[in-house]
């Protein structure tokens, strides 16, 4: 036998049916808190020398990528020559 029930109802409906706590006021709070937080670091952002650490380390940042990629291109033509009677082991 199956049985299946289909229920039409809002989530907080839903919630005080199962007996859940109603999480509201705390997620207000939280929001509120968070907020305060966001609108005191935007007072506190300095522009300029945000601007300049983004710089300084995507100047870095492109750099290493760049290391690395040419690295990675000597591997690769090395094994890739190796085969073609230039220097045996």
């Amino acid at each position: 036998m199956k049985l299946s029930f289909d229920i039409d109802c809002m989530p907080d409906q839903a919630r005080r049916m199962l007996g859940l706590p109603d999480v509201t006021p705390v997620k207000e709070a939280v929001v509120a808190e968070l907020t305060k937080r966001v609108a005191e670091m935007a007072q506190n952002m300095d522009a300029d020398q945000m601007i300049d650490q983004w710089m300084t380390a995507g100047v870095q940042g492109i750099g290493d990528i760049q290391k690395a990629f040419m690295e990675q291109f000597a591997k690769a033509q090395g094994s890739a020559g190796g085969g073609k009677g230039g220097e045996k082991d």
